[in-house]
Order: structure tokens, then sequence, then C-alpha cells
């Protein structure tokens, strides 16, 4: 599934990086610990945090998810968005609580065979 396909199913909102929603989504991720994300995050998954700091853009590269989505409608910090468009990261936001988006996203990838 496309970070595309996740948006319209989902209504999720692209915060950065629209030039590069084609991206493919294998799996999820949902996890706070930046250290934990860069070692344990899969190459192609959505990575779901709270965290909104400059920080999230920089281990979203490190670890090579396809992107970073942000729950609850928590507002993200400009310089993080900066940053996450300048390092080619999309960054989503959604309404949904972290658990029910991850619930929702592995049922879709499930549909597709992923």
């Amino acid at each position: 599934m496309t970070i595309k396909e996740l948006c319209e199913k989902l209504g999720m909102k692209v915060l950065s990086g629209e030039a590069f929603i084609e991206r493919q989504i294998k799996g999820v991720y949902c996890c706070d610990l930046l250290s934990w994300v860069m070692s344990h995050a899969k190459k192609h998954d959505a990575w779901i945090t709270i965290h909104t700091n400059v920080n999230v853009p920089a281990v979203a590269v490190m670890a090579d998810v396809s992107c970073v989505i942000i729950p609850e409608n928590i507002e993200v910090e400009k310089n993080t968005i900066e940053k996450a468009e300048k390092n080619e990261v999309v960054i989503l936001s959604t309404d949904l609580p972290a658990a029910e988006a991850s619930r929702h996203i592995l049922e879709l990838l499930d549909k597709q065979g992923n």
C-alpha cells in the first residue's frame, strides 16, 4: 500500500513530503523511544509516534521508514516539518489514537496481502 492510499483510506493529512507519497508501506511500528525506533523499526514501516520534535525526521531517515504518523491531531513543530521537508520525510497527521491507527493500517495491509 502506498502512503497516498493510506491517506485516502484513513483521511490522514500530509504535513511534509507530499512529493514522496507514492512510497510503499509494508508494516507499522509504534514507539516513542527514538533510540529504540532506530534499532527496531523496519524499512518501509509507517512509524507512529507522539513525538513532534526536530529529532523525528532524523530518526525516520536512519530507520528508513516510509513515513511518520502523528496521532490524535498533535501539533507538529514548524522546525520539525521544515527539517522533514529537507530530508524527504513524509509526516502525516491523524485524529486517530496510535493503537487505532496501527490496527487500521495492519488491517489494510492484510487485505492487500502484505
